[in-house]
């Protein structure tokens, strides 16, 4: 019988989730590093060169890898001879690391949850609750897995109740094109298979927590179905030339996880779930000897990878920039921003279109502006601003035209594809989408030479803020005349990757 003391386990919870918010599992850095070194596209190979980099960054500046620190997950094993030295129950344990976790002043996480999801949406302010699923086991130790998953990725989720006698691969090989490029390829899908629906879930996100180990899977053969699947979806996935971040590639996916469970005769339920280019995840054991002790990785084991800016690299004043000046950008081409944009995501739009409807005057001019879709980390000791990766723009799509009609924005930043609406807005008013990199928020945030909020403080970190950059690279995602490059990159590279093959 081991006894397991409160504070041990709330300190543990808590040191693992700000040694994942700064450190990638080396697994996932060997993984995509491999795939850099692969990897034909000059663009993917430019944004898996900026993840790898920010990777680097994050893990010697101990700041988070994506300023989306995540809503947590945790799979816990009790053992059924453990004896707790506690007075809170383990679910207010766990939460309370989550709460410690997050309001760490020398690295503070953001803070994503809300309350009453249906109603008000009020940010809880310590990222708790947490998603905690329970199993109680044979043993005397309390084995621990945290995960901390962003809502990119986790948006991005799928489900469905396939007929016995249906292809999990042709379901999947749909499916993955409709899923767009917002959870951050290249990353892994957790797959569940079987039980119900709602057990399907908890194994396509259990199996998240493994490592990747997909290439010592082909050099020894599959052994069983489970592992055919693996190696089938991996290369059916990789052949859709998605690419990373969906710009068109040769690696969208660095593995497949499978976890399955039996089943009714009559069903088949299948779960996938994306992790994204900010993987985050740690597993710990509790045997009463004390907290859990994580061993941060040499920074030796971290690639030596630059990223390069190219002679045909476009440098650009936001500050004086021209409508005219913008009908010049490429799809596919680099640009360097430089001067002051406007930051505003979700919550933003949804006030300033509410203004708009009321006749009211905006507290910013967007005339002529640039509006950078992110909610950033609170900033430490002598930042500027925290961690400041894009967040996914399919989300305002609903909000462009009338943004673009009735202020005069001229151009929009934010991270992966835009929907028909929007680009058909973005043509109509002669605007442009600029993507950056989801994943190296930590590299983009030095970029950031100042930061100011300038309306709906009370917003927190989904205020509109002005910020003021130098030489934050970008890509030209939609041009004026309303091309998309997640709609040709990923075509180019499919029709490259089959002829390759024929």
């Amino acid at each position: 019988m081991s006894v397991i003391r409160q504070d041990d386990l709330i300190s543990s919870v808590a040191d693992a989730l700000q040694f994942i918010s700064y450190y990638h599992p080396i697994d996932f850095v060997q993984g995509l590093h491999e795939a850099y070194l692969k990897e034909e596209n000059p663009a993917a190979k430019d944004a898996m060169a900026q993840i790898l980099i920010n990777s680097r960054m994050c893990a010697e500046g101990k700041r988070p890898i994506c300023q989306d620190t995540g809503i947590v997950t945790v799979f816990i094993k009790v053992g059924m001879n453990v004896q707790w030295d506690a007075t809170m129950s383990v679910t207010d344990m766990i939460n309370e690391g989550v709460r410690r976790a997050y309001n760490h002043p020398d690295n503070v996480l953001r803070a994503s949850i809300l309350a009453d999801p249906a109603g008000k949406r009020a940010n809880t302010k310590d990222n708790t609750p947490a998603v905690i699923h329970y199993e109680i086991v044979e043993g005397d130790t309390v084995d621990v897995q945290v995960a901390a998953k962003g809502g990119g990725s986790e948006n991005k989720s799928k489900m469905v109740m396939l007929n016995p006698s249906d292809s999990i691969v042709d379901w999947i090989v749909k499916t993955v094109p409709t899923m767009g490029a917002g959870w951050c390829p290249p990353g892994m899908l957790g797959i569940g298979i079987g039980g119900t629906a709602e057990k399907a879930a908890v194994m396509a996100k259990e199996s998240l927590m493994d490592p990747i180990d997909i290439h010592e899977l082909r050099e020894r053969g599959p052994q069983n179905r489970i592992e055919e699947l693996r190696l089938e979806i991996m290369d059916a996935v990789n052949d859709l030339g998605i690419g990373a971040q969906g710009l068109g590639g040769l690696t969208t996916i660095l593995d497949v996880k499978i976890m399955d469970y039996p089943t009714h005769a009559a069903s088949l339920p299948v779960c996938m779930i994306p992790n994204c280019a900010a993987t985050r995840h740690a597993h710990f054991t509790l045997d009463g000897s004390g907290p859990a002790v994580l061993t941060p990785p040499s920074l030796d084991e971290w690639p030596d990878v630059t990223f390069e800016v190219g002679a045909n690299t476009r440098r650009v004043n936001l500050d004086d920039l021209t409508p005219e000046a913008v009908k010049e950008w490429q799809v596919g081409e680099t640009v360097l921003l430089n001067g002051k944009m406007l930051t505003g995501r979700d919550a933003a739009h949804k006030r300033m279109i509410e203004m708009l409807n009321n006749g009211e005057e905006l507290p910013v001019d967007l005339k002529g502006r640039f509006i950078y879709y992110v909610g950033p980390v609170d900033p430490v000791r002598d930042e500027v601003v925290g961690p400041a990766g894009p967040t996914t723009s399919t989300r305002m799509d609903k909000f462009t035209r009338q943004i673009l009609e009735q202020t005069g924005l001229l151009g929009m930043i934010g991270k992966s594809e835009r929907g028909p609406i929007a680009i058909d807005a973005i043509k109509d008013n002669q605007a442009v989408y600029l993507m950056a990199v989801g994943g190296a928020a930590y590299l983009v945030s030095k970029a950031i030479i100042n930061a100011e909020v300038l309306a709906f403080p009370e917003l927190g970190m989904e205020a509109i803020y002005e910020f003021e950059v130098k030489d934050m690279p970008v890509t030209v995602a939609v041009d004026v005349n309303g091309t998309s490059v997640h709609t040709t990159g990923p075509a180019k590279w499919q029709e490259i990757i089959a002829s390759s093959k024929s």
